[in-house]
Protein backbone atom coordinates (compact mmCIF):
# COMPACT_ATOMS: atom_id res chain seq x y z
CA UNK A 1 0.00 0.00 0.00
CA UNK A 2 1.22 3.50 -0.87
CA UNK A 3 0.48 6.69 0.97
CA UNK A 4 0.30 9.33 -1.76
CA UNK A 5 0.01 13.11 -1.39
CA UNK A 6 -1.61 14.93 -4.31
CA UNK A 7 -1.18 18.69 -3.95
CA UNK A 8 -3.61 20.91 -5.83
CA UNK A 9 -5.88 17.88 -5.86
CA UNK A 10 -9.11 19.90 -5.79
CA UNK A 11 -8.24 21.66 -9.04
CA UNK A 12 -8.93 20.61 -12.62
CA UNK A 13 -6.15 18.17 -13.48
CA UNK A 14 -5.38 17.32 -9.87
CA UNK A 15 -8.93 16.18 -9.12
CA UNK A 16 -9.00 14.07 -12.28
CA UNK A 17 -5.79 12.42 -11.10
CA UNK A 18 -7.30 11.80 -7.66
CA UNK A 19 -10.24 10.03 -9.32
CA UNK A 20 -7.90 8.07 -11.58
CA UNK A 21 -5.69 6.95 -8.72
CA UNK A 22 -8.69 6.11 -6.52
CA UNK A 23 -10.24 3.92 -9.21
CA UNK A 24 -7.08 2.14 -10.33
CA UNK A 25 -5.15 1.69 -7.07
CA UNK A 26 -7.55 0.29 -4.52
CA UNK A 27 -4.83 -0.09 -1.87
CA UNK A 28 -3.72 3.55 -2.04
CA UNK A 29 -4.24 5.88 0.89
CA UNK A 30 -4.75 9.22 -0.81
CA UNK A 31 -4.14 12.59 0.83
CA UNK A 32 -5.40 15.63 -1.09
CA UNK A 33 -3.85 18.97 -0.19
CA UNK A 34 -5.41 22.13 -1.58
CA UNK A 35 -5.62 25.76 -0.55
CA UNK A 36 -9.11 26.04 -2.12
CA UNK A 37 -8.46 29.27 -3.99
CA UNK A 38 -10.81 30.30 -6.82
CA UNK A 39 -9.81 27.24 -8.90
CA UNK A 40 -9.88 24.70 -6.09
CA UNK A 41 -13.27 23.11 -5.51
CA UNK A 42 -14.24 20.40 -3.04
CA UNK A 43 -17.22 19.55 -5.25
CA UNK A 44 -14.65 18.05 -7.65
CA UNK A 45 -14.00 15.36 -5.05
CA UNK A 46 -17.46 14.89 -3.55
CA UNK A 47 -17.83 11.26 -4.65
CA UNK A 48 -14.45 10.10 -3.29
CA UNK A 49 -14.20 12.06 -0.05
CA UNK A 50 -16.69 9.68 1.53
CA UNK A 51 -14.13 6.89 1.29
CA UNK A 52 -11.91 6.21 4.33
CA UNK A 53 -9.02 5.89 1.83
CA UNK A 54 -9.21 9.59 0.88
CA UNK A 55 -8.24 12.38 3.24
CA UNK A 56 -8.61 16.09 2.45
CA UNK A 57 -6.25 18.64 4.00
CA UNK A 58 -6.76 22.34 3.42
CA UNK A 59 -3.49 24.20 3.41
CA UNK A 60 -0.97 26.31 1.53
CA UNK A 61 2.28 24.91 0.12
CA UNK A 62 3.91 28.30 0.75
CA UNK A 63 3.45 27.78 4.50
CA UNK A 64 6.70 26.01 5.35
CA UNK A 65 5.82 25.24 8.98
CA UNK A 66 2.52 23.69 7.92
CA UNK A 67 4.15 21.58 5.19
CA UNK A 68 6.94 20.41 7.49
CA UNK A 69 4.46 19.34 10.15
CA UNK A 70 2.23 17.52 7.65
CA UNK A 71 5.13 15.54 6.16
CA UNK A 72 6.59 14.72 9.57
CA UNK A 73 3.23 13.40 10.72
CA UNK A 74 2.12 11.40 7.67
CA UNK A 75 5.39 10.09 6.14
CA UNK A 76 4.21 9.99 2.53
CA UNK A 77 5.62 7.49 0.04
CA UNK A 78 4.75 9.48 -3.09
CA UNK A 79 4.17 13.20 -3.73
CA UNK A 80 2.60 14.53 -6.93
CA UNK A 81 2.64 18.32 -7.12
CA UNK A 82 -0.17 19.85 -9.15
CA UNK A 83 -0.44 22.88 -6.85
CA UNK A 84 0.27 26.03 -8.83
CA UNK A 85 -1.00 29.38 -9.94
CA UNK A 86 -1.63 28.73 -13.65
CA UNK A 87 -3.56 31.55 -15.29
CA UNK A 88 -1.29 33.43 -17.71
CA UNK A 89 -3.19 36.74 -17.67
CA UNK A 90 -3.26 36.74 -13.89
CA UNK A 91 0.52 36.30 -13.89
CA UNK A 92 0.86 39.40 -16.06
CA UNK A 93 -1.27 41.61 -13.82
CA UNK A 94 -0.05 40.11 -10.53
CA UNK A 95 3.14 38.03 -10.84
CA UNK A 96 4.12 37.96 -7.15
CA UNK A 97 1.75 35.16 -6.12
CA UNK A 98 3.09 33.04 -9.00
CA UNK A 99 6.64 33.39 -7.70
CA UNK A 100 5.53 32.58 -4.16
CA UNK A 101 3.33 29.58 -4.96
CA UNK A 102 5.13 28.03 -7.91
CA UNK A 103 8.72 28.53 -6.75
CA UNK A 104 8.73 28.91 -2.96
CA UNK A 105 5.89 26.40 -2.58
CA UNK A 106 7.70 23.84 -4.71
CA UNK A 107 10.86 24.33 -2.67
CA UNK A 108 8.94 23.70 0.55
CA UNK A 109 7.58 20.44 -0.86
CA UNK A 110 11.00 19.34 -2.08
CA UNK A 111 12.65 20.00 1.28
CA UNK A 112 9.92 18.23 3.21
CA UNK A 113 10.09 15.29 0.79
CA UNK A 114 13.87 15.06 1.09
CA UNK A 115 13.92 15.24 4.87
CA UNK A 116 11.13 12.69 5.29
CA UNK A 117 12.29 10.01 2.89
CA UNK A 118 9.64 10.37 0.15
CA UNK A 119 10.25 7.55 -2.35
CA UNK A 120 9.10 9.46 -5.44
CA UNK A 121 8.42 13.15 -6.01
CA UNK A 122 6.74 14.12 -9.27
CA UNK A 123 6.50 17.71 -10.51
CA UNK A 124 3.65 18.53 -12.89
CA UNK A 125 4.95 21.23 -15.23
CA UNK A 126 3.90 22.73 -18.56
CA UNK A 127 5.06 23.02 -22.16
CA UNK A 128 5.06 26.79 -21.68
CA UNK A 129 8.49 26.61 -20.02
CA UNK A 130 9.98 26.02 -23.50
CA UNK A 131 8.80 29.35 -24.87
CA UNK A 132 7.62 29.94 -28.40
CA UNK A 133 8.23 27.78 -31.49
CA UNK A 134 6.75 30.39 -33.84
CA UNK A 135 4.23 29.62 -36.57
CA UNK A 136 6.92 29.37 -39.27
CA UNK A 137 8.67 26.51 -37.48
CA UNK A 138 7.98 22.83 -38.03
CA UNK A 139 9.95 21.91 -34.90
CA UNK A 140 8.55 20.36 -31.73
CA UNK A 141 9.45 20.70 -28.08
CA UNK A 142 11.57 17.77 -26.93
CA UNK A 143 12.91 17.16 -23.45
CA UNK A 144 16.26 18.61 -24.58
CA UNK A 145 14.72 21.88 -25.84
CA UNK A 146 16.21 24.74 -23.79
CA UNK A 147 13.70 26.37 -21.48
CA UNK A 148 12.92 29.96 -22.51
CA UNK A 149 9.73 31.16 -20.76
CA UNK A 150 8.07 34.35 -21.99
CA UNK A 151 5.59 35.25 -19.23
CA UNK A 152 5.77 35.28 -15.41
CA UNK A 153 3.66 32.11 -15.12
CA UNK A 154 5.94 30.13 -17.44
CA UNK A 155 9.04 31.58 -15.77
CA UNK A 156 7.82 30.51 -12.34
CA UNK A 157 7.14 26.96 -13.58
CA UNK A 158 10.53 26.80 -15.28
CA UNK A 159 12.18 27.94 -12.05
CA UNK A 160 10.36 25.21 -10.14
CA UNK A 161 11.56 22.62 -12.68
CA UNK A 162 15.15 23.74 -12.16
CA UNK A 163 14.76 23.38 -8.40
CA UNK A 164 13.42 19.85 -8.86
CA UNK A 165 16.34 18.99 -11.15
CA UNK A 166 18.79 20.39 -8.61
CA UNK A 167 17.43 18.12 -5.89
CA UNK A 168 18.12 15.12 -8.08
CA UNK A 169 21.63 16.25 -8.95
CA UNK A 170 22.57 17.44 -5.46
CA UNK A 171 20.75 15.02 -3.17
CA UNK A 172 20.03 12.11 -5.56
CA UNK A 173 16.38 12.60 -4.65
CA UNK A 174 14.01 10.36 -6.69
CA UNK A 175 12.23 13.00 -8.77
CA UNK A 176 10.54 13.15 -12.16
CA UNK A 177 9.05 16.04 -14.14
CA UNK A 178 6.32 16.03 -16.78
CA UNK A 179 5.55 18.85 -19.19
CA UNK A 180 2.15 18.67 -20.80
CA UNK A 181 0.25 20.47 -23.54
CA UNK A 182 -3.19 22.11 -23.12
CA UNK A 183 -5.71 19.94 -21.28
CA UNK A 184 -9.49 19.88 -21.49
CA UNK A 185 -12.16 17.68 -19.92
CA UNK A 186 -14.31 17.29 -16.77
CA UNK A 187 -13.85 19.61 -13.79
CA UNK A 188 -12.04 22.32 -15.78
CA UNK A 189 -12.60 25.79 -14.36
CA UNK A 190 -15.32 27.54 -16.41
CA UNK A 191 -13.13 30.49 -17.42
CA UNK A 192 -10.85 28.24 -19.50
CA UNK A 193 -11.29 28.08 -23.25
CA UNK A 194 -13.40 24.97 -23.88
CA UNK A 195 -15.96 25.32 -21.04
CA UNK A 196 -15.98 29.12 -21.42
CA UNK A 197 -16.77 28.89 -25.12
CA UNK A 198 -19.38 26.19 -24.47
CA UNK A 199 -21.22 28.66 -22.27
CA UNK A 200 -20.88 31.69 -24.55
CA UNK A 201 -21.97 29.80 -27.64
CA UNK A 202 -24.95 28.22 -25.87
CA UNK A 203 -26.05 31.72 -24.80
CA UNK A 204 -25.49 33.19 -28.32
CA UNK A 205 -22.91 35.60 -26.92
CA UNK A 206 -19.83 36.86 -28.80
CA UNK A 207 -16.88 34.48 -28.62
CA UNK A 208 -13.60 36.41 -28.14
CA UNK A 209 -10.54 35.36 -30.14
CA UNK A 210 -7.18 36.95 -29.37
CA UNK A 211 -5.37 38.75 -32.20
CA UNK A 212 -5.62 36.89 -35.50
CA UNK A 213 -6.54 33.61 -33.79
CA UNK A 214 -3.55 31.79 -35.28
CA UNK A 215 -1.83 30.93 -32.02
CA UNK A 216 -1.31 27.16 -32.04
CA UNK A 217 -1.70 24.80 -29.10
CA UNK A 218 -1.55 21.01 -28.75
CA UNK A 219 -4.68 19.66 -27.04
CA UNK A 220 -4.94 16.59 -24.78
CA UNK A 221 -7.90 15.03 -22.98
CA UNK A 222 -7.21 15.23 -19.26
CA UNK A 223 -7.55 11.50 -18.53
CA UNK A 224 -4.73 10.80 -20.98
CA UNK A 225 -2.60 13.23 -18.97
CA UNK A 226 -3.46 11.30 -15.79
CA UNK A 227 -2.53 8.01 -17.47
CA UNK A 228 0.83 9.45 -18.48
CA UNK A 229 1.66 10.67 -14.97
CA UNK A 230 0.69 7.28 -13.58
CA UNK A 231 3.06 5.54 -16.01
CA UNK A 232 5.88 7.94 -15.14
CA UNK A 233 5.41 7.22 -11.43
CA UNK A 234 5.40 3.49 -12.06
CA UNK A 235 8.13 3.13 -14.68
CA UNK A 236 9.76 6.49 -15.37
CA UNK A 237 13.48 6.94 -14.79
CA UNK A 238 14.32 9.18 -11.84
CA UNK A 239 15.84 12.52 -12.70
CA UNK A 240 14.13 12.55 -16.10
CA UNK A 241 11.73 14.92 -17.83
CA UNK A 242 8.86 13.48 -19.89
CA UNK A 243 6.84 15.50 -22.41
CA UNK A 244 3.13 14.69 -22.70
CA UNK A 245 1.32 15.78 -25.85
CA UNK A 246 -1.85 14.98 -27.73
CA UNK A 247 -0.43 15.18 -31.28
CA UNK A 248 -3.38 17.47 -31.88
CA UNK A 249 -2.24 20.93 -32.92
CA UNK A 250 -4.98 23.47 -33.54
CA UNK A 251 -5.10 27.24 -33.79
CA UNK A 252 -7.35 29.07 -31.38
CA UNK A 253 -9.49 30.02 -34.37
CA UNK A 254 -9.80 26.37 -35.43
CA UNK A 255 -10.87 25.43 -31.90
CA UNK A 256 -13.46 28.22 -31.92
CA UNK A 257 -14.90 27.17 -35.27
CA UNK A 258 -14.96 23.52 -34.22
CA UNK A 259 -16.94 24.35 -31.08
CA UNK A 260 -19.35 26.57 -33.02
CA UNK A 261 -20.03 23.78 -35.49
CA UNK A 262 -20.29 21.23 -32.69
CA UNK A 263 -23.02 23.34 -31.03
CA UNK A 264 -24.77 24.13 -34.32
CA UNK A 265 -23.94 27.86 -34.44
CA UNK A 266 -22.41 29.93 -37.24
CA UNK A 267 -19.21 31.95 -37.22
CA UNK A 268 -20.95 35.30 -36.81
CA UNK A 269 -20.41 34.91 -33.04
CA UNK A 270 -16.62 35.21 -33.45
CA UNK A 271 -15.26 38.52 -32.17
CA UNK A 272 -11.58 39.40 -32.52
CA UNK A 273 -10.06 41.18 -29.51
CA UNK A 274 -6.67 42.74 -28.85
CA UNK A 275 -3.90 40.20 -28.39
CA UNK A 276 -2.50 39.73 -24.91
CA UNK A 277 1.03 40.51 -23.79
CA UNK A 278 3.70 37.85 -24.40
CA UNK A 279 1.25 35.61 -26.29
CA UNK A 280 3.38 32.76 -27.66
CA UNK A 281 2.47 31.75 -31.21
CA UNK A 282 2.95 27.99 -31.13
CA UNK A 283 3.48 25.15 -28.68
CA UNK A 284 3.91 21.62 -30.01
CA UNK A 285 5.01 18.63 -27.96
CA UNK A 286 7.08 15.66 -29.10
CA UNK A 287 6.14 12.86 -26.69
CA UNK A 288 8.28 10.19 -28.42
CA UNK A 289 10.33 9.57 -25.28
CA UNK A 290 7.21 8.84 -23.21
CA UNK A 291 5.77 6.61 -25.91
CA UNK A 292 8.96 4.63 -26.56
CA UNK A 293 10.10 4.21 -22.95
CA UNK A 294 6.78 3.72 -21.17
CA UNK A 295 4.35 2.68 -23.92
CA UNK A 296 1.98 5.63 -23.48
CA UNK A 297 -0.08 7.16 -26.28
CA UNK A 298 -3.25 9.28 -26.35
CA UNK A 299 -6.39 7.17 -26.17
CA UNK A 300 -9.01 9.87 -26.86
CA UNK A 301 -9.07 11.93 -30.07
CA UNK A 302 -10.21 15.55 -30.06
CA UNK A 303 -13.74 14.99 -31.39
CA UNK A 304 -14.35 12.20 -28.85
CA UNK A 305 -12.89 14.29 -26.06
CA UNK A 306 -15.04 17.31 -26.87
CA UNK A 307 -18.15 15.13 -26.87
CA UNK A 308 -17.19 13.60 -23.51
CA UNK A 309 -16.46 17.05 -22.10
CA UNK A 310 -19.72 18.56 -23.40
CA UNK A 311 -21.75 15.66 -22.00
CA UNK A 312 -20.05 16.06 -18.62
CA UNK A 313 -20.71 19.81 -18.43
CA UNK A 314 -24.30 19.30 -19.59
CA UNK A 315 -24.91 16.93 -16.70
CA UNK A 316 -23.07 19.17 -14.20
CA UNK A 317 -24.64 22.59 -14.88
CA UNK A 318 -25.08 23.34 -11.19
CA UNK A 319 -21.39 22.57 -10.58
CA UNK A 320 -20.40 25.13 -13.24
CA UNK A 321 -22.88 27.75 -12.02
CA UNK A 322 -21.49 27.63 -8.48
CA UNK A 323 -17.98 28.20 -9.78
CA UNK A 324 -19.04 31.06 -12.06
CA UNK A 325 -20.80 32.72 -9.13
CA UNK A 326 -17.59 32.32 -7.15
CA UNK A 327 -15.59 33.89 -9.98
CA UNK A 328 -17.97 36.86 -10.27
CA UNK A 329 -17.66 37.42 -6.55
CA UNK A 330 -13.89 37.42 -6.86
CA UNK A 331 -13.98 39.88 -9.78
CA UNK A 332 -15.91 42.35 -7.66
CA UNK A 333 -13.28 42.06 -4.96
CA UNK A 334 -10.28 42.53 -7.26
CA UNK A 335 -9.91 45.30 -9.83
CA UNK A 336 -7.93 43.99 -12.81
CA UNK A 337 -6.29 46.08 -15.53
CA UNK A 338 -6.42 43.25 -18.05
CA UNK A 339 -9.57 41.29 -18.98
CA UNK A 340 -9.59 37.59 -18.14
CA UNK A 341 -8.53 35.28 -20.91
CA UNK A 342 -9.88 31.87 -21.77
CA UNK A 343 -6.67 30.64 -23.36
CA UNK A 344 -3.15 29.84 -22.36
Amino acid sequence: MSKILITGGAGFIGSNFVHYRFENYTDDEIYVLDKLTYAGNLDNLSDVLESPRVHFVQGDITDKAFIDALFEKEKFDVVVNFAAETHVDRSITGPSIFVLTNIVGTHNLLEASRLNGVKRYHQVSTDEVYGDLGTDSKDYFTESTPIAPNCPYAASKASADLLVRSYFETYQMPVTISRCSNNYGPYQFPEKLVPYFFRLIAENKPVPVYGDGKNVRDWLYVIDHCRAIDMILAKGRVGEVYNIGGNNEKTNLEITKFLLEFLGKDESLITYVNDRLAHDRRYAIDSTKLQNELGWKPSVNFAEGIQKTFDWYKSHEEWAKKLMDKLEERKHQTVSKTPLSATR
